[in-house]
This record gives structure tokens, sequence and C-alpha cells, in this order.
């Protein structure tokens, strides 16, 4: 049986729930082209004087060439232009998020919260997944752009600790009950066959009417370079000042009366695939993306179920044509798998006897419509019952998957855990607001707009 090298095309792993994205792309060779060399970098004016002083944030200085980097940075994730103009539009927006940043490093620094580098390796990692990236093609990009892995490493940094802290706030106040759970169910159940929609969201926060229009400029430059082609999950991961912001923007399946008042007039409205205007929210300025939209409780989707061993490589295969003598043994393990054993449970055996523990041999029910790229849909949809496939070879290992089931189930009924979920997000949500109103209040801010 011939080894499968699949094409470079978006990773299988992120519909496989509970598996780790980085390390079982069953879909992805082990690595992806380069950037083309034909599409000129972006044109970037000259780094800022590193000591002009743009503001001051309870003694820590952030200069005109921090707003330099993340400006560039945006730049080279979006890969516009990046003229004087367009930093003067970017500039405002862009030094208040580095003042929000400030002020929650420096609150989990009170707090002794520490981000450990290979958490921040991971959530980069996170966000190569997201856009379809080869691991390490974002720090290459910011090399060979010119700006320093620090502006990414300082941004996800503050995000991580960010979320810890609001976890931490949260833990007291995430008494969800079972009357909590079954009211959000039946409120529920009485919206059968109404309209959901899959959304993701950038926030800009608009904290008083005197940075209004810079927030407004900001948004509709956001704007632009999304509609120019810009990844929305990049763009929002950088700017978006919501919870969302570390899952690209991604919010999920929503109803009206969930959203903002003034997004649930405008979503209804919007073809799927679109991006709305500025909508003003409480708070400040949401621009949203539509993804997809349903009938609530009525959705029929083919669902398949799997059993899966993992078999994992020392190091990182690189060159798919030369691999090392531990990645050719693992490969004779995996066909040695797909010859001998058959039917699900023995898989389901095999796995749980072999596999890491950081691979679960039953990755849950996946959604076949879902899976990407093309041929592993396919793959899902016609590959025969109980019989093993031939190896999937990954950057980090090789899966050897049964099929055990396909069947049209209702995916639109709501759980008991997508119920608390979102009913914590939205506790999470008004904490962040509450908790960063407070820091901003007793902070030492001081704004020098002509630099010094």
């Amino acid at each position: 049986m011939t080894t499968c090298y699949p094409p470079a095309t978006a990773p299988f792993a992120r519909i496989l729930r509970g598996l780790r994205a980085a390390a079982l792309a069953l879909a992805l060779p082990v690595i992806a082209s380069a950037p083309s060399a034909a599409a000129p970098p972006p044109k970037l004016p000259p780094p800022t004087d590193a000591s002009r002083i743009a503001a001051v944030v309870n003694g820590e200085v952030i200069t005109d060439a921090d707003i330099m980097n993340r400006a560039r940075l945006f730049a080279i994730s979006t890969n516009m232009g990046l003229s004087q103009d367009v930093v003067t539009r970017l500039r405002p927006q862009i030094l208040r998020q580095l003042i929000d940043e400030r002020l929650r490093v420096q609150d989990a620094q009170t707090r002794k919260i520490v981000i450990a580098d290979q958490v921040i390796a991971a959530a980069i990692r996170q966000i190569e997944v997201r856009n379809n990236l080869p691991a390490g093609a974002l720090r290459q990009k910011l090399s060979i752009d010119g700006i320093s892995n620090r502006t990414l490493v300082d941004q996800l940094r503050a995000q991580l600790a960010w979320n810890q802290i609001l976890r931490e706030a949260a833990a007291d106040r995430m008494n969800i009950t079972e009357a909590d759970l079954k009211e959000q169910q039946r409120l529920a159940a009485l919206q059968v066959g109404q309209t959901e929609y899959r959304i993701a969201e950038i926030f800009i926060p608009v904290e008083s009417p005197t940075n209004s229009a810079d927030a407004q400029r900001f948004a509709e430059t956001v704007i632009k370079e999304l509609h120019a082609g810009a990844p929305f999950p990049m763009v929002a991961a950088q700017f978006s000042q919501a919870q969302t912001a570390l899952e690209g923007g991604e919010v999920g399946w929503v109803r009206l009366n969930q959203l903002d008042p003034a997004a649930a007039q405008i979503v209804p409205q919007m073809p799927v695939g679109a991006i709305s205007n500025p909508i003003a929210v409480a708070g400040g300025l949401l621009i949203i993306s539509l993804q997809a939209k349903r009938e609530i409780g009525r959705e029929m989707a083919l669902v398949a179920t799997l059993r899966q061993a993992f078999f994992a490589f020392a190091t990182p295969l690189t060159d798919p044509q030369n691999p090392t003598d531990q990645q050719r043994q693992t490969l004779a393990r995996a066909k040695a798998a797909t010859a001998t054993v058959h039917g699900c449970d023995e898989m389901e055996a095999y796995a749980k006897a072999n596999n890491p523990p950081d691979h679960p041999s039953n990755p849950g029910d996946v959604r076949v419509a879902s899976v990407n790229p093309p041929q592993f849909r396919q793959m899902l949809e016609t590959f025969p019952l109980d019989r093993p496939t031939e190896p999937l070879v990954s950057r980090d290992g090789i899966a050897v998957i049964t099929i055990c089931s396909r069947e049209q189930k209702n995916v639109g009924d709501f759980t008991i855990e997508q119920v608390r979920q979102r009913l914590i997000n939205e506790r999470i949500e008004m904490i962040s607001t509450q908790l960063m109103r407070d820091l901003k209040r007793k902070a030492a801010i001081k704004i020098r707009d002509q630099g010094v």
C-alpha cells in the first residue's frame, strides 16, 4: 500500500475536536511552499526615531517606533501598502491599543501572572493554522519585512495574560445553575425554525466622543483592506478588542436576540460572505463577517464517526523525499497497522494502547461538509466503513483512520455544553469591560500627540 502525501491545503485537524491542531494536520503535506517571490512586499515607511515618546502609561514609555512596528505588522498581514497617510490614519487607534496592552500586562505582573514562551509559540501556530500557513511562516515573513518578532510576541503576551486575568476574575462568578441552562434551552426551543447566523467580529472600542472620529477612520481602513482580500482572522487577531481576537474573531452561531440591537438590524440584510460597514454598538464599533446562515434546530448534515491511530515523529518531517530513519520506521509501523488492524473496535483498542496521550482515538462526530481539503472530504464520504485508510502523513507524524459510520443527523440541536459556554462568554465579556474601565480610571496615562 502506498503512502499518501496529500496536497497543501487547510488542515483537517481544525475539525477534529479535542486534537492538537499543530500535531495532527492529517491533510497537510509536511511543509508548504514559501511565500511567492512574485508578489512584491508592501512599501513601508522607514522606522521612526525609537526615542520619540508617544505616551507614558504608569511610567512605562510607548514610542513612535512601537506604533510604527505595529502598523508594519498590520501592513504585512493584509499585504497593503503602508504610506505615511495610512500610518497617520492608523496611529490613534494603534496607540490606544498599545496603551490598553500595557495596562493589561502591568495588571498581570501585579497578579504575578507569567505567560510561558511555549504558550506564545502555540498561539502563533494557531494564527498560522487559521490562515492556512505552514509552521514558522509568520516569523519568517516578519523577518523578511524587517519587523522584530517581539512586536507580535508582545501583542500575544498581552492578550494571553488578559485571558488568564479574566479566567481568574470570573472564577467566582461562573455559577451557572441548572435552572439557568434549562431556561436558555427553553428559549432556544421557542425559536426553532428561525434563522441563526454564524459570524466573526472585529470590535474597535470608542472610549469617548473625542476619539470616535479616529475609531471610525480606523474601521474604514480595516474594511477597505478586508475587501481587498486581507484575511479576516489575521486582522481580528491583531486589532479586535473583543475576547474572540485570539480565535480570529470567530463568534460562532448566534441568534438575533444575542446581538447588540444595532447589529441585529444589519445582519439579516447581509448576504453570506459579506463584511459590514462599521456598526455603532455599546462601547465602540463592530465589523461583522457573515459566514453562514441556518434554521435554528433544523440542519441536516452528513456526520461521520472515526477511530484513529497516530504514530509520532521524533522530529518534524521537513522533506518527504528524505525522511530520517526514525520517520521511515514510523511509516513501517503505520503500514503494519493498516495491514493488521481491522474494524473500529480493533482500531480503538490499538490506538488506546499505542497513541501518545494527547492524541485520543476518538475525535468525536465529524461534520463531513466542513472538512478540508476536498480530497479528504471525499474520502470521508466514500471510503468503505470498518477498513483502515492508507497512512496519512503530516509534519508531526502519521495517522491511520477507520471510518465507523456515516449518517444524516440534525446538527442544529442545542447541547447543554453549548448553552453553558455561551453564558460563560457573555459573563467574561462583561467582566473584561469592567476591569478595563477600572484600570484606566486608576492609571496615570499621558499622551503626547507630537512625541518628544
